[in-house]
């Protein structure tokens, strides 16, 4: 079964929680970078809603202005099951461009 690649791009995030993917079966997470569109460095939280709960793959990262972030590298894969909601956030108002790129319905 060949699988199906997406993503999800996000533009000027800023203290709202922004939503990357709201997972309807078992969807690997293979990529989530994070890019500072401002002139100061500003702080990152990318987290998986479960139940209501959050759940930090980081909490306040520091991106320098003009840098990013990616939180999965050398093939990590992180798995979210039906229900989990990927979100992330800035502490700066229209401060955070994401990319995410996801792999939908994992085969078995």
């Amino acid at each position: 079964m060949a699988q199906d690649f997406e993503r999800d791009i996000q533009r000027n995030v800023g203290t709202s929680s922004a939503t990357l993917r709201t997972a309807n079966s078992d969807d690997a997470v293979i990529s989530i970078r994070c890019a500072n569109v401002t002139t100061s460095t500003i702080n990152v939280d990318v987290f998986i809603l479960n139940g209501g709960a959050e759940y930090n793959l980081i909490k306040g990262a520091p991106i320098v202005s003009g840098g990013s972030l990616e939180l999965i590298d050398g093939g990590s894969k992180i798995v979210l099951q039906s229900g989990d909601t990927l979100k992330a956030r800035s502490d700066t108002a229209s401060s955070l461009d994401i990319i995410s790129s996801f792999v939908d319905a994992i085969s078995t």
